[in-house]
């Protein structure tokens, strides 16, 4: 293969501080490589060495001549006067070649040739830079998070697009499913480092297992001999003298690499930290819609957001909403949050309803406040988090801040600061009702995972709008498909269930690149292959709620009993009597709860 681009021995200070040591990296003609590592690890900044925009402070960067790169970057310099198709051909038209190329690509990327950019969302911006990038067709095309923004036919289509490019891609993305699909190598930056792995993201969590393994036997290791150094010093510095003081030196020079090794292994395995997310309480069924319809006017043209839509939200439901960008899952969290009143039909809300809503515009955040105003708007120094508070400090670091950016601006944060920052705002009493609207953008992986493991332990109800196939999967059970034309599907599962369900019905194999295409009108319903119940089972669905009433006014019960001043101390006996009443009462309320879901599934 013919070198393109080398960086050899490169080092990089930044703010005082080594962000690089002697990295060395090759980039071949045709290669796809993916490049990971954790937010604030350098991924933008490696690109912008690769590009040519950074100085290294040390070390040789060598491009190949002739070589062109282009960069999709996460910020979009434009014109507002411009077309978007002046904009993706990259104002050369009448190259019938590249004319071509860019009606090819911006059909699947939903962009209308004649519209300015001034009038596009930051979405659509992002789409039309990865229009641009790609029509550009240079021989290294670098990628900055290219999914963001993207509905999933979309990058399913840039996916296929990838796999057949001539040149060679870098990219960056928190997208695991994305990165298996495209990548051939994998670069990850870790403690100043660029490590190589020689095949695609698929192998990458087994690769880095090992290296965290030799690093943690390493550090066992420098531990092991520092003991013993340390156990020669209690004998004292004798004799040869000037050999005993260059070991006290190594000693502590040993020390010193010790501490600083161990921190930078702590922070590569640091993670999210936050106690599992409490649930308050709610009625069984906490929002009803009856015949919903909605759509709006937009150039002209009207777009059916949903039409005669008929929706139970329960309690304790996992829902992901998919759909093509603009198809109207954004729009509906905020029908069903009374924030757009519906064109019409009838919307029921629990009174005891107390929803958490994460916007993907990040409207909650406000560029001026510090990230300690945000988090604690009345002022003061605590953070109320689940009903117990939290210094504001001890918060951010659960969240991977450093404690001395708490009286930064939030501008000043990063894209997948500001998620996490808002992550930490909505999670902090997160209700139960959980909303997220794409909370995936711009979070690095090790993020995301917890992210995953939080919404897991959630005993809410969880509302989910990604693009993130691998994330859906991992914390959905089922599936709300937005089709387009007002259709609106259900499916139990997630994601890759949901592809099979729906290739069941089209008489198609599944697969990840099935686009959501419209199909007839249908009620919303979950589908199950289940036979109708059973007389028995029907008759016990019917006495399910009398049960679990009854319950719940014995829990109020033995809540109030227990209640009772000095009864710990004036009856120790009966306490311990009603504590395990309480226990148990709890216990067949939470076995009838389960089973009234059971049964209402397989009947519906």
């Amino acid at each position: 293969m013919t070198l393109l681009l080398s960086l050899e021995d490169i080092s990089l200070n930044l703010g005082g501080k080594p962000l690089f040591q002697d990295v060395t990296l090759y980039i071949e003609q045709g290669e796809k490589i993916c490049l990971v590592g954790r937010n604030g690890a350098g991924k933008t900044t490696l690109m912008r060495l690769l590009m040519g925009d950074m100085e290294p402070d040390g070390g040789k960067r060598t491009l190949y001549p002739g070589m062109r790169i282009g960069y999709l970057a996460q910020q979009v310099a434009f014109d507002p006067a411009e077309t978007v198709a002046s904009f993706v051909r990259g104002g050369l038209s009448g190259d019938e070649d590249r004319d071509y190329l860019a009606d090819m690509v911006m059909d699947p990327l939903d962009l209308g040739p004649a519209a300015l950019l001034g009038s596009l969302s930051g979405g659509q911006l992002r789409r039309a830079a990865l229009a641009r990038s790609l029509v550009d067709a240079p021989d290294l095309l670098m990628l900055d998070e290219p999914t963001n923004h993207l509905d999933l036919g979309a990058i399913a289509w840039l996916e296929d697009y990838v796999a057949g490019y001539g040149g060679a891609i870098l990219c960056v993305s928190h997208d695991r499913a994305f990165l298996k699909a495209i990548s051939q190598k994998t670069l990850w930056i870790d403690r100043g480092q660029v490590r190589t792995l020689n095949r695609g993201y698929a192998h990458f969590d087994d690769w880095m297992q090992g290296i965290l393994d030799q690093d943690a036997r390493t550090l066992h290791n420098m531990e092991k001999k520092l003991q013993q150094e340390v156990d020669w010093t209690q004998g004292g510095v004798t004799g040869r003298r000037k050999r005993n003081q260059k070991r006290m030196d190594n000693l502590h020079a040993l020390r010193a690499k010790l501490k600083a090794d161990k921190a930078a292994f702590r922070q590569t395995l640091r993670t999210v930290a936050l106690d599992p997310l409490p649930a308050g309480d709610v009625s069984k069924l906490m929002i009803e819609c009856k015949g919903v319809s909605h759509s709006f006017v937009q150039d002209g043209h009207t777009q059916v957001m949903m039409r005669d839509f008929h929706f139970r939200l329960m309690r304790g439901d996992r829902i992901g909403l998919l759909g093509k960008n603009g198809s109207g899952k954004s729009t509906f969290l905020k029908i069903l949050l009374g924030q757009i009143t519906p064109d019409s039909g009838h919307i029921r809300r629990a009174k005891t309803l107390e929803p958490a809503y994460f916007d993907q515009s990040r409207s909650q955040l406000n560029p001026t406040k510090t990230l300690w105003e945000t988090l604690c708007p009345d002022g003061g120094d605590y953070v109320s988090v689940g009903g117990s508070l939290r210094h504001v400090c001890g918060y951010l670091k659960d969240f991977l801040f450093d404690p001395k950016q708490a009286r930064d601006a939030v501008s000043t944060l990063s894209g997948g600061q500001q998620n996490r920052l808002m992550l930490a705002k909505v999670l902090a009493n997160p209700g139960n009702l959980l909303i997220l609207d794409e909370p995936t953008n711009d979070l690095d992986m090790d993020t995301l995972d917890r992210l995953q493991e939080i919404l897991a332990n959630y005993a809410g109800t969880l509302l989910l709008v990604s693009h993130d196939r691998d994330f859906l999967d991992n914390t959905v059970t089922k599936v709300l498909a937005f089709e387009g034309e007002g259709i609106i599907e259900g499916y139990m599962g997630g994601y890759t269930d949901y592809l099979e369900q729906k290739a069941q019905k089209t008489g198609q194999k599944p697969s990840a690149k099935a686009p959501l295409k419209p199909t007839a009108p249908a009620p919303v319903t979950f589908e199950k292959k289940l036979d109708p119940l059973p007389f028995a089972l029907k008759k016990e669905l019917d006495q399910l709620p009398k049960t679990i009433a009854k319950l719940e006014k014995t829990i109020a019960h033995l809540h109030e009993a227990l209640s009772t001043p000095d009864l710990y101390t004036t009856d120790p006996a009966r306490f311990d009597d009603l504590a395990k009443d309480l226990q148990k009462a709890e216990a067949d309320l939470e076995k009838a709860e389960m089973r009234w879901l059971e049964l209402e599934e397989k009947r519906g």
